[in-house]
């Protein structure tokens, strides 16, 4: 059925987010809509526009008979800030000290609107990378893991520290806890990660770094391709000679003082590692 023009960039607009990283043939909308293409090529020039101004992403266009659009869904440099700004803000609050020296971060990283945004973040630092799949280990890295995923299109898969007959035949390797100075196990199931993909690791929270080695040493065991991992906060005191350079974090904790109930949270080095280039 043949729409207005309204009705089209409003359907548009969802069909493009929905998929992202995903060429679509202009034939293809031409199609849905009844409309000429160079009717839809019009739409498209307002919805770039549109998605540009508002740091939705970029809605870039392919010439050629198997050409198309693709949207790449990012975030730019000064809603990022602002996001840091703020949610370092929440995180300095006095009742989110736990026993040990951790953080309180589970009603953070339940918030739909926050996850969503650091969906956005981390699929813009690597938007550029050719990445299959997302991992992360359970279980309070899942959230960010499926936001991530989300955003550029492509699977993600849960790291278990225990056996779940649900999983089928696993992987299993052993690793030493950071925090803990403890050997510990994590597996996946064989069917979960194919050779020789390239995997972006997330997690929650890096306090010593073993877990996030453990991973590692997990995909190299499926002869997969560790890209890189970005956390959403880290122990800032981690030994640098420890701290795996691949590891990008949004927050990190430089202090806890339980006494006075007193966080110290700073910057990440996620605003340095980031090429915002593409969004601006």
């Amino acid at each position: 059925m043949k729409t207005r023009r309204s009705e089209r960039l409003i359907d548009m607009t969802r069909y493009l987010l929905e998929r992202p990283h995903t060429l679509i043939s202009l034939a293809f909308f031409a199609d849905r809509y009844e409309s000429a293409k160079s009717s839809i090529s019009e739409d498209l020039g307002i919805l770039r526009r549109t998605f540009m101004i508002r740091g939705t992403g970029v809605l870039e266009t392919l010439p050629g008979a198997g050409g198309g659009v693709i949207f790449t869904p990012g975030i730019s440099k000064k809603e990022a800030v602002e996001f840091i700004d703020n949610v370092k803000q929440r995180l300095t609050e006095p009742d989110r000290i736990l026993p040990g020296g951790y953080v309180y971060l589970t009603d953070l990283l339940a918030e739909p609107s926050l996850l969503r945004t650091i969906g956005r973040m981390i699929a813009t630092q690597y938007s550029q990378s050719s990445i299959d799949v997302v991992m992360t280990v359970a279980t309070k890295g899942i959230p960010i893991a499926q936001s991530v995923a989300s955003f550029l299109n492509i699977p993600f898969v849960i790291v278990r520290r225990d056996s779940k007959i649900t999983e089928g035949s696993t992987i299993s390797v052993n690793y030493a806890s950071g925090s803990s100075d403890r050997i510990e196990k994590m597996e996946l199931s064989k069917r979960s990660l194919a050779e020789g993909s390239r995997v972006l690791v997330v997690d929650d929270f890096m306090k010593g770094g073993g877990t996030i080695n453990g991973m590692r040493s997990l995909i190299n065991e499926f002869n997969a391709i560790f890209v890189g991992v970005t956390v959403f906060a880290e122990n800032a005191l981690i030994d640098p000679e420890v701290r795996d350079s691949d590891v990008t974090s949004i927050f990190k904790v430089k202090d806890i003082d339980q006494e006075n109930k007193i966080i110290n949270i700073i910057n990440g080095d996620y605003l340095d590692k980031t090429d915002f280039s593409y969004f601006e």
